[in-house]
């Protein structure tokens, strides 16, 4: 049986959300028998010839982006428009999917870009699956804790919005991210 292939599809603004793309990448990478890439959607909103047979081939591909004015990037949504030749062939149809985001605030309404993404991928008839994380909401816990956020339906991660992308996502945030991504690919091995 050949590899897994998983695809980590993110914009990223400022360089927290391609952190987190890492780390989700990171997780997807340490499952055996599995191939993980990350594809950039550039500061134009675009995407290479490259990153889009890649994801025409993945198995699952996880949806990132930082979560501008209560939804994804401007960024984003034009790479997810021009997917519409993809939609119209159903090419993505019964791939695995999953998304992440990060914003400044604790909440800043992460979870409309996670139903967003989620929107997205059951447009093209992918399958999502959610963190299966349960969250970090002891009297002790801090955003150093896995899953500090509580989010299910996908990863949600918090970086000050004074905080440089060597200094946020915090380490809770990137350890969650790793275990996202290994959870899709292991999934995705289940679902081939």
């Amino acid at each position: 049986m050949s590899n897994t292939k998983v695809v980590v599809v993110y914009f990223s603004g400022y360089g927290h959300t391609r952190k987190l793309a890492e780390a989700v990448l990171a997780g997807a990478q340490g499952v055996a028998g599995t191939e993980a890439s990350l594809v950039e959607i550039n500061a134009a909103g675009d995407v290479t010839d490259e990153g889009w047979d890649l994801m025409n081939q993945a198995d699952a591909m996880l949806l990132g982006s930082p979560t501008y004015m209560g939804t994804v990037a401007w960024q984003f949504k034009k790479f997810a428009d021009a997917s519409s030749k993809m939609w119209a062939a159903s090419a993505w149809k019964d791939k695995l999917a999953g998304g992440f985001t990060n914003s400044g605030s604790l909440n800043g309404d992460k979870h409309s870009t996670i139903a967003y993404l989620m929107t997205f991928a059951m447009q093209h008839g992918m399958v999502w699956v959610g963190t299966g994380l349960m969250p970090a909401n002891k009297k002790d816990s801090t955003p150093a804790d896995i899953n500090h956020l509580g989010a299910f339906s996908g990863l949600m991660a918090q970086s000050p919005a004074d905080a440089s992308a060597e200094e946020a996502p915090r380490s809770g945030d990137l350890a969650t991210a790793k275990l996202y991504g290994a959870r899709l690919a292991e999934a995705a091995k289940r679902w081939k």
